[in-house]
């Protein structure tokens, strides 16, 4: 036994109890505890969990320093807890989940190139298929592809082009489901200089296609300044001139699309690759899946965030501007060790995080720390401040990988970098969402505003639980005027703006998303860029009432700017859209209702699901409920003989209970209406009575729901539950039914943390 171990009398002296929120250890439970695999239980507590992280990136310092002792190991197994116990930084999920376990992979995110034969496409596919398999997420530029029509040698016909390609690499990540929690998500890129831009601009205007692809126009130069002269610009496939098209056009088609669906975002490519830490080593062509890691091919994400607000200090209305440096030091040499503990699915990954070693410490918590300062994210102020505290933490994250370097070594292509120093990693910051790791550390997301400050966090039993900012109700308290009253009033839309009886000096500085303009959230990102080596994940909201004009303005300030990138979203510009923060009128809920008229979602090729097989007054029937993302899509019942009466009514309640489904109506609205109904013959069942066949279905569903929801630790069907439940006009979470909203370029959900990019 070491000294240093010696010392502590129990595990509980070296690693003290963690206080989580509620909220934080139903996410914990969730996704990151390892469970037993029989009883899907729990086999470590939160404290285990962040030991088992700590002491296996500790060990990474074995592997990068031979001579090193064990005391010096577990002083910084002792580190690495205390960084996450104190909720000052936290990992990118696959860490949290993997690190400790059989489960190698400890990145997030990798893009894989896409060359131009069917080898080349069908071995990214594969490759992404391995990716997708361990948990990862994956980036594709899609331009080396050849335009449709073109001419194919080898067999003498014609290219099918990308967009044809894109459906299968969509297709099979579909059948993957991520290390059994969740499917892949994917990046598609293609730039705009590509023969086929107009047809992939396009590709999403049906939503229920490339359900798993965000998309990304990759922009140039040349192109915006085609845009800003009026003029054409050439179009061209593997650096050969194949015709031109009009900047304009091509810029409308771009805005157009993105003021509907919120698609495709912007890849300012060319600065992106002017800022290239490694021009030696190739060109960067394509992101990872939400935009913030513009890769080399075969690169991977590697990141981690701090929580900036919790370094400050009331007492004199600033930050602990020491221990923050301390805190970067420490999360550097963490993000390093990453690289040394982690295993990847493809050689090539491996290959390349080990040469050029990239890591990206971000931020979470800078809405929330800008509240506690007093200082409006929509300032001159605020973006200021931004700016400082991006310098401060890339300065001293470059001191630290500066210093590895002269412990460690530079990395392998350091030769083929800008640097003229020592460097232990090619890349030292990012802006990461944050969605889940975030909700531990109950911190703001990345750099974000806060998109509501009070909200229906749940509706049960006639009771509606409110989550409230702790920072506001802190706020209001001081000032004696807060009362449950006030934050079912602020509910309502989740903003104080037109709150009267709340001072203007507060309604001034706890401003939320959508109450900020497109100005200040363009300028905050271009703040935060200018001292970020990757990029950022961002989203720039927009109100509803936002025009086309409204967002092109925006992307022009964004590429004046120097931001690499961009993302809009207009508030209700897709059926069953984002979050909505409040309670709605009968009036509203009518036009929610009409807005909402949509087609149903298209079915994949394939399902899974499960098979009930149930007694009835007609005889046995056999009812199969097939899901998609967790959520029944479809269902099939099948009793009698084929052109039967029972046969015949049962298909017909299928059909309609699978558009129902299909068109995201409430499965407890279908239960309801199912449940009860009469027939000459009732039979019993396992102990319940069975009325019918439309009865049998609708307990099927009702069975269905409860052994789900009892899984999720979510509360039984109740018989008026959708009594006083709001109209919903958003994006609806696949795990909870919740609200979702567009932060840091990713669909997420404020309840229970599920993310479409975590």
């Amino acid at each position: 036994m070491t000294k240093n171990a010696e010392k502590y009398e129990n595990p509980e002296d070296r690693f003290p109890k963690i206080e989580f929120s509620d909220n934080a250890l139903v996410i914990l439970e969730k996704r990151y505890l390892i469970k037993d695999l029989d009883t899907k239980k729990p086999k470590e507590a939160p404290r285990d969990l962040f030991i088992r992280v700590a002491k296996a990136i500790a060990d990474g310092s074995r592997t990068a320093n031979p001579n090193i002792t064990d005391e010096e190991v577990m002083e910084i197994e002792d580190k690495f807890y205390a960084l996450m116990a104190n909720k000052d930084f936290m990992p990118n999920s696959p860490t949290l989940m993997n690190a400790g376990r059989e489960l190698p992979n400890l990145s997030a995110c990798f893009v894989l190139p896409v060359e131009d034969s069917m080898e080349g496409i069908f071995n990214a596919v594969k490759e992404a298929a391995l990716i997708h398999k361990s948990g990862g997420g994956t980036g594709f530029d899609f331009s080396n592809l050849r335009p449709s029509g073109s001419n194919v040698q080898s067999t003498a016909g014609t290219a099918s082009g990308p967009i044809s390609f894109m459906s299968v690499f969509n297709a099979a990540t579909e059948t993957i489901k991520q290390g059994g929690v969740r499917r892949g998500a994917n990046m598609g890129i293609m730039r705009v200089d590509h023969p086929e831009i107009m047809n992939f601009i396009k590709c999403k205007e049906d939503t229920s296609k490339f359900t798993n692809f965000n998309i990304s126009v990759a922009v140039t130069d040349d192109f915006m300044k085609a845009y800003k002269a009026g003029t054409d610009y050439i179009l061209y496939h593997k650096d050969k001139p194949i015709g031109a098209a009009s900047a304009k056009m091509v810029m409308d088609s771009i805005v157009h699309h993105a003021w509907s669906t919120g698609e495709p975002g912007l890849i300012f490519i060319d600065k992106v690759n002017a800022k290239n830490t490694l021009p030696g080593v190739g060109k960067i062509a394509a992101t990872n899946p939400c935009g913030e890691q513009p890769l080399l091919p075969y690169g991977s994400c590697n990141l981690g965030s701090i929580n900036v607000c919790n370094f400050y200090m009331e007492n004199e209305n600033t930050l602990d501007w020491e221990r923050l440096k301390e805190v970067i030091a420490d999360s550097v040499l963490f993000l390093d060790n990453v690289i040394e503990v982690g295993k990847y699915p493809l050689k090539k990954l491996h290959e390349m995080a080990r040469a050029n070693r990239n890591i990206g410490l971000g931020v979470m918590g800078f809405a929330d720390l800008l509240y506690k300062l007093g200082i409006p994210y929509d300032s001159d102020e605020g973006v200021t401040f931004g700016k400082k505290l991006m310098a401060y933490i890339h300065s001293n994250a470059i001191e630290a990988s500066k210093k590895l370097a002269e412990e460690r070594g530079s990395f392998p292509n350091i030769d083929k970098s800008v640097y003229t120093f020592p460097m232990r990693n090619s890349n030292v910051t990012t802006v990461a969402p944050t969605g889940t790791i975030g909700m531990l550390a109950e911190a703001s997301g990345g750099i974000e505003p806060n998109f509501a400050l009070v909200y229906v966090k749940q509706v049960m039993d006639d009771k509606k639980l409110l989550y409230v900012n702790p920072i506001l109700e802190e706020t209001l308290k001081a000032r004696g005027i807060y009362s449950e009253e006030l934050m079912e009033k602020i509910s309502q839309s989740g903003k104080l703006s037109d709150i009267t009886e709340i001072p203007e000096d507060i309604r001034k500085v706890f401003v939320t998303a959508q109450e900020i303009h497109p100005y200040y959230h363009v300028a905050m990102q271009s703040a935060f860029q200018e001292y970020v080596d990757s990029s950022i994940s961002k989203t720039i909201n927009f109100d509803n009432t936002a025009t086309e004009e409204d967002i092109k303005n925006a992307y022009i300030q964004a590429f004046d700017s120097a931001c690499k990138g961009i993302t809009v979203y207009r508030d209700g510009c897709r059926p069953y859209q984002v979050m909505n923060t409040g309670t709605k009128t009968n009036e509203d809920r009518k036009a929610a209702e009409q807005e909402d008229t949509h087609k149903p979602k298209v079915r994949p090729d394939i399902m899974e699901g499960k098979t009930y097989k149930v007694n009835t007054g007609e005889g046995i029937m056999y009812v199969t409920v097939n899901t998609l993302d967790g959520r029944p899509f479809e269902l099939f019942a099948s009793i009698g003989k084929a052109g039967g009466n029972a046969a015949a009514q049962s298909e017909a309640i299928s059909r309609m209970v699978s558009l129902a489904l299909r068109s995201d109506i409430d499965l407890n609205v279908i239960i309801k209406q199912l449940i009860g109904i009469g027939s000459p013959t009732p039979v019993w069942h396992n102990g319940e009575q069975i009325l019918s066949t439309p009865d049998a279905i609708g307990k099927v569903l009702k069975k269905y729901y409860l052994d789900h929801n009892k899984s999720e630790g979510k509360a039984e069907v109740k018989k008026d539950e959708t009594k006083n439940t709001t109209a919903k006009r958003g994006v609806i979470c696949p795990k909870c039914n919740g609200n979702m909203s567009m932060q840091e370029g990713c669909m997420t959900c404020p309840t229970c943390g599920y993310s479409k990019c975590s």
